[in-house]
């Protein structure tokens, strides 16, 4: 790294002359040096000095460069040692390797030979420092982790404690008002005059909409709670059953539904089940203005995943606007052109993250639109 200092050897060697050509060598070869003739000495030193890497000799009297090495890396662990000696035996090699040492090295030794040494140990230095440093940066952003999703997740049940308990403080207020409203209607709605009539009847309806928010609400904040409860689920029968159910809803009046080619998965059929009639409720309601309203419900793969798809030929949206498609509350159309709360693609987006898929959409305006989603 340009700027920054050549690496520090502590050479430790009783034998003064071995010692101070080491010392008046290296440093020739990109090294500073440090000298000592005795373990004491130098390990007093090593506790004001930082080192990269110890070389010692193996027999030194008082400490030996055994003694020396396992001393030294109790408080300086990237320390990398080399242990010279004159012996030469296995024994002695397998010993230095034992606490701690890379190498070792014999006496007399050659330039030639102690250079390669000391860059492979100097490399295992490096090393010994990054994986440290990465250690700790890991271990660090690892605590920041942890805590943001300790905050997250105490923030997401203060959410969905506020909205349970909003939507039931609200639940019973307006069912005396919607309940009061409608016997008002059906007592003496004939006999008022058409104003007041209407005045009534906008209040009705006002509190059966916020009825249908509450409930939406409330089913959203239950999402995150509700656990999974996954088997393996016919997809086709549940889109069959859907759909039924909405063509009654619709006293008679038909939409063309071609259901194409649906396998099964594994999923909980609840709320599987939510999620398609959410998507064929609005292509249902948003084919309402077609001459011909058709819905189609097909599968097919990309990126190698089951990805379902529900499309319609019906008002379709802006793109250029749909960067909150799937937010709470958010809607393209007005209340008085198609009616609904804009939760239900919350909802739906909620579930299939859960069951670890995605959701996305394509349209555009009067040329209908199409949800796709898949499931891992």
């Amino acid at each position: 790294m340009p700027g920054s200092p050549p690496p520090r050897i502590l050479i430790v060697d009783d034998e003064v002359e071995q010692m101070r050509a080491l010392c008046n060598t290296l440093p020739d070869h990109g090294y500073q040096t440090v000298g000592f003739t005795d373990g004491e000495a130098a390990l007093a030193e090593l506790r004001n000095i930082k080192c990269d890497l110890l070389l010692a000799d193996l027999m030194m009297p008082g400490m030996d460069g055994i003694a020396l090495l396992k001393a030294a890396q109790a408080f300086d662990s990237d320390l990398v040692g080399i242990i010279m000696t004159g012996e030469g035996t296995i024994v002695t090699a397998v010993e230095a390797m034992k606490v701690g040492a890379l190498d070792y090295i014999l006496k007399p030794f050659k330039l030639s030979v102690i250079l390669p040494v000391l860059s492979r140990a100097l490399t295992l230095r490096r090393l010994r420092v990054e994986n440290k440093e990465l250690e700790r940066s890991v271990r660090e952003r690892t605590n920041q982790l942890e805590a943001a999703n300790r905050e997250l997740e105490a923030a997401n049940k203060e959410l969905e404690a506020f909205s349970y308990s909003v939507s039931h403080d609200l639940r019973g207020p307006l069912t005396v008002i919607v309940g009061s409203a409608d016997a008002l209607v059906e007592d003496y709605a004939a006999n008022m005059p058409p104003h007041d009539r209407e005045l009534l009847v906008g209040v009705l309806h006002s509190g059966e909409r916020m009825t249908q928010l509450i409930d939406d609400l409330l089913r959203l904040s239950q999402l995150a709670r509700q656990p999974l409860s996954k088997s393996r689920v016919d997809i086709s029968a549940l889109v069959r059953e859907v759909l039924d159910q909405l063509q009654r809803e619709r006293h008679g009046s038909q939409i063309d539904s071609q259901i194409g080619n649906l396998p099964e998965c594994i999923g909980d059929p609840g709320l599987l089940k939510q999620v398609f009639a959410n998507l064929l409720s609005n292509a249902f309601k948003f084919t309402r203005g077609s001459a011909k309203p058709t819905v189609e419900i097909g599968c097919g793969q990309q990126a190698g995943e089951k990805t379902y798809f529900v499309r319609d030929n019906g008002a379709g949206f802006d793109m250029s606007q749909a960067q909150d498609l799937f937010g709470a509350f958010q809607r393209y159309h007005s209340a008085e052109q198609f009616e609904g709360t804009g939760i239900g693609l919350s909802i739906v987006q909620r579930i299939v993250q859960r069951h670890g898929g995605h959701i996305w959409a394509e349209a555009e305006v009067g040329n209908g639109a199409t949800f796709y989603f898949n499931l891992p």
